[in-house]
């Protein structure tokens, strides 16, 4: 099912993030990216801790995608 076609079954419906929202996955980002760097976390740890920050980190660019250029959004 494609993504429009989504959005006008209501199944999904769009979201615009605020500069709050945002600050605070800017935040996690940092925190996450500092704790996988800290001493004595297990390889797994550190891994589960920095891909978390990896995916916070792609809602903020989605998120500045969508509301920096709509045109690019299908």
């Amino acid at each position: 099912m494609s993504f429009p076609q989504l959005l006008a079954q209501h199944r999904i419906q769009t979201h615009t993030s605020s500069r709050r929202e945002l600050a605070g996955l800017r935040a996690v980002v940092a925190r996450d990216l500092a704790d996988a760097r800290l001493p004595g976390l297990s390889t797994d740890r550190q891994f589960a801790t920095a891909y978390n920050a990896v995916l916070q980190l792609a809602k903020l660019v989605e998120q500045w995608i969508v509301q920096s250029h709509p045109q690019w959004v299908p």
